[in-house]
C-alpha cells in the first residue's frame, strides 16, 4: 500500500511540475488567512453571538474553518482538524482507548460541540462521540474560546464549537469521494443535491474504517482497535414564501470496534429534527426548532450473534429564538429552550436509568452606539430539574475599531450541572474499587475574562489575545473513605491564564503563511484532588502555495504542530492527595505534507504525507501520538454535474 501511495504522490507532483503558471491566488481562511483581509471578512457571517454578524464586525473573537480551508487539509473528522489547525487542542486516549479533548484546561465535558446549533447526546468518560463530526457537507465551522453559557447554557464552560451544514445553491450537485492511507485506513461517501428554489435536499453518506494498528515500542497501549464508521445524513428545505422557511434533518450513524476478541463494541445514533422560520419583516424574525437524538452502546457477542444494548441517551428538545432590530445599530434577541434528557446506563445500579428536564430563558442586547464601536451584553437563567439546581449566566462584550486595529474585550460566566451520570453513578470498577454518584453536587462556574487586539494590513493579519479563567465547583472523583470507593464531588478553585497569538499574510503571487502560539497555565493547588494535565506550550504553523487557471488549480500545503513537554505529578495512591510522583511526557512536533489539484472544477485530488519527519513515540504514554511513522493518503473527489 505504502508504495502505492508513494508512487500517486510521485505522480500529482509530476503534474504539478509542468504545469505553466498564473498569477490568480486560491483564497482560503483560517483565523483568517486572506490577502483581501476585509473583502473576505464581509462574506463570513457567524452566529456566534446568536444573531448573525459579518465575521470583522463581531465583538466575540470567532475562529473560522471554511469548507475550502478543511478540504485542503485532509482530514476524517473533527479531532484532525482541530488539532492541525488550532494549538492548545489536544485529543488523547483515556481507558479503553476512548477518546478525551483538552482545550487549554478544560476537558471534553467542558467544551459544548453542536451541528447547526443542537446539542449531541451521548458521552464516555465525559466526552461526546466525536466519530460522529465527520466533516462530509460542513460549509464552516465556528469555534469559540472561553465562557459562553449566557448564550449556550451548560457545558460551554471552555467554549462551543458549532458545525454548520451546507445548504444546496445548486440546480444539481452529485459528488462521489474515496481516500485510502496507511494501515489500511479507508474512506469512501457520496452526496446528492438539489435546489429547486423553493425546495432544496441534500443527502451524505461516508463510510470510513481502519485497520488494527501494532506500537512499534512498549507504550501504555500495544495496539490501536480497528473500527468502521458510517454516516447517513438527510438534511430537506422548503421555502413556502420569500419570508418563512422550514427544514427538515434526519441522520443514522454505526460504529463498531474490535476491543474484543470474542465482542465488539458498537455505537449507534438516531437523529432529527425540524425547524421554521419567519420573518415578520426585515426588522424582526422567528425561530422554533424541534431536535431528537438518541445514542446507544452495545456489546455484540460474536460467538452468540447476540446485540446487547448496556446504554441509551434520549434527549428531546425544543428552542425558540426571536430578534428584532430597533434601527440598524439596536437589536434585542431574546430565546428560550427546553430539554428532555433520559439516561439509561451499564454505570448504573442494575442497569437503571433516571429522567431530567432542562430549561432556561435569555436576552442579549446588541449596541452601536457609534460607528467604531459595539456593545453586547447578555444574561440567561437555567433550571435542572433532578438537580434541583439554577443558575444565572451573564456576559458582556465590547468591541472598538481604530485605523487599522481592532480591539475587543469580554467577560462572560460559564456554568456546567452535574449530569445524571454524575449523580447517580454506582460502577464497580474492573473489581477494583467502585465508583459512586453524588446527589449533592453543585454545579461548576466560571469566570472568563478575555482581552485582545487585532492589527489588519494589506496581506497580513496579526491577532494578540489573553485570557483568565477563575474556575470554582470543579467536579471530580475523589476517594471516599467511608464508601470505600471513588465519588464524584466538587473541588475548590482552579485558575487558568492563557495568551493565544496568531499571525498569517496571503500574497498576490500564491503564497500564504500562519503561525500560531498558545501559552497555558493551569493553577491548582497542591492537596488538590485533581492535577494539571495542560501542555503549557503549543504551537501549528502553515505554508503554502497556490495557483488558479481556467480548467486547473492546485494548492501544496506543509502543515506542523508542535506541543511542549509536561512534566507533572501523578498520584500514586487512591486513598491520599499527598503520595505524587513526578512525571515527564515528552514534546513532539509532527509535520504534514499535502498536494490539493483540481481538473476541470470537477475533479479534485489530493494526496499527503502525515507525520513527514517520522516521529515514533520512545514509549506509548496516553497523550502520545500513537503513530509508527510516516503515513501516506491518496484521495480523489468527483463533482459529476460539472461534466454536463
Amino acid at each position: 500500500m505504502q508504495k502505492i501511495l508513494v508512487a500517486a504522490f510521485f505522480l500529482a507532483g509530476c503534474c504539478f511540475l509542468v504545469t505553466p503558471v498564473s498569477a490568480q491566488p486560491i483564497v482560503s481562511a483560517t483565523v483568517l488567512d486572506s490577502a483581501a483581509y476585509d473583502t473576505l471578512l464581509d462574506e463570513i457571517v457567524v452566529t456566534g453571538t446568536r444573531s448573525p454578524k459579518i465575521l470583522k464586525n463581531s465583538p466575540v473573537i470567532t475562529k473560522v474553518f471554511t469548507e475550502n480551508e478543511i478540504r485542503k487539509v485532509d482530514v476524517t473528522h473533527i479531532g484532525e482538524l482541530l488539532q492541525s489547525e488550532l494549538p492548545g487542542i489536544e485529543f488523547i486516549y483515556s481507558m479503553n482507548q476512548q477518546v478525551s479533548l483538552n482545550m487549554q484546561g478544560f476537558g471534553g465535558n467542558s467544551v459544548l460541540f453542536l451541528v447547526d446549533g443542537e446539542r449531541i447526546a451521548g458521552e464516555t468518560l465525559d466526552n461526546i462521540d466525536y466519530s460522529r463530526l465527520n466533516l462530509d457537507n460542513v460549509e464552516r465551522i465556528e469555534i469559540i474560546k472561553g465562557a459562553a453559557s449566557s448564550l449556550y447554557g451548560s457545558n460551554a464552560v471552555g467554549g462551543v464549537v458549532n458545525i454548520i451544514t451546507k445548504t444546496p445553491v445548486d440546480p444539481l450537485h452529485v459528488n462521489f469521494n474515496s481516500r485510502f492511507a496507511s494501515s489500511n485506513e479507508q474512506r469512501h461517501g457520496g452526496s446528492i443535491s438539489f435546489n429547486t428554489g423553493r425546495l432544496s435536499s441534500a443527502t451524505n453518506v461516508q463510510y470510513a474504517s481502519a485497520g488494527e494498528l501494532k506500537m512499534k515500542n512498549e507504550g501504555v497501549y500495544s495496539k490501536v482497535y480497528g473500527n468502521r464508521t458510517l454516516n447517513v445524513k438527510e438534511r430537506l428545505q422548503y421555502n413556502p414564501g420569500d419570508n418563512f422557511k422550514l427544514t427538515g434533518r434526519a441522520g443514522y450513524f454505526f460504529r463498531e470496534r474490535d476491543s474484543q476478541v470474542s465482542s465488539k463494541d458498537r455505537y449507534r445514533s438516531f437523529s432529527g429534527g425540524a425547524k421554521g422560520e419567519y420573518a415578520f419583516h426585515e426588522k424582526s424574525n422567528l425561530e422554533l426548532a424541534y431536535s431528537f437524538d438518541q445514542y446507544d452502546k452495545s456489546s455484540y457477542l460474536i460467538e452468540d450473534r447476540l446485540d446487547v444494548r448496556n446504554y441509551s441517551n434520549v434527549q428531546h428538545g425544543l428552542k425558540g429564538l426571536y430578534n428584532y432590530s430597533f434601527d440598524t445599530n439596536n437589536t434585542l434577541t431574546i430565546g428560550g429552550d427546553y430539554l428532555r434528557d433520559y439516561l439509561m446506563s451499564y454505570q448504573f445500579k442494575d442497569n437503571g436509568n433516571y429522567l431530567q428536564y432542562v430549561a432556561d430563558v435569555f436576552a442579549q442586547y446588541d449596541w452601536t452606539p457609534v460607528e467604531k464601536l459595539n456593545i453586547i451584553g447578555g444574561l440567561r437563567y437555567d433550571y435542572f430539574s433532578d438537580a434541583g439546581i439554577s443558575h444565572v449566566s451573564p456576559k458582556i462584550g465590547l468591541m472598538l475599531k481604530q485605523g487599522r486595529f481592532t480591539f475587543r474585550g469580554s467577560y462572560a460566566g460559564g456554568f456546567r450541572a452535574p449530569t445524571l451520570k454524575e449523580m447517580y453513578m454506582n460502577f464497580d470498577m474492573a473489581s477494583v474499587f467502585m465508583i459512586y454518584g453524588n446527589r449533592d453536587l453543585k454545579a461548576e462556574s466560571s469566570h472568563n475574562f478575555s482581552l485582545s487586539g487585532e492589527y489588519t494590513k494589506q496581506y497580513y493579519n496579526f491577532l494578540l489575545t489573553g485570557y483568565h479563567n477563575l474556575v470554582d465547583n470543579r467536579i471530580t472523583t475523589v476517594w471516599n473513605q467511608e464508601l470505600k470507593g471513588m465519588q464524584y464531588t466538587n473541588i475548590d478553585k482552579i485558575n487558568i491564564t492563557g495568551i493565544d497569538v496568531n499571525a498569517s499574510a496571503r500574497f498576490p503571487c500564491g503564497i500564504g503563511a500562519r503561525l500560531s502560539y498558545t501559552f497555558t497555565r493551569e493553577n491548582i493547588q497542591m492537596g488538590q484532588p485533581t492535577l494539571s494535565q495542560t501542555r503549557p506550550h503549543a504551537a501549528t504553523a502553515r505554508i503554502e502555495y497556490g495557483k488558479t487557471w481556467k480548467n486547473y488549480s492546485f494548492n501544496i500545503a506543509l502543515n506542523g504542530r508542535a506541543l511542549s513537554k509536561l512534566t507533572a505529578n501523578e498520584y500514586t495512591s487512591l486513598t491520599s492527595y499527598e503520595e505524587v510522583e513526578e512525571v515527564t511526557y515528552p514534546g513532539y512536533t509532527i509535520w504534514k505534507l499535502s498536494l490539493m489539484q483540481t481538473f476541470r472544477q470537477g475533479i479534485n485530488l489530493i494526496v499527503g504525507i502525515d507525520n513527514l519527519f517520522n516521529y515514533v513515540p520512545a514509549y506509548y504514554y496516553s497523550n502520545s501520538p500513537y503513530t509508527t511513522g510516516a503515513t501516506f493518503s491518496a484521495g480523489i473527489s468527483v463533482d459529476i454535474n460539472k461534466f454536463f
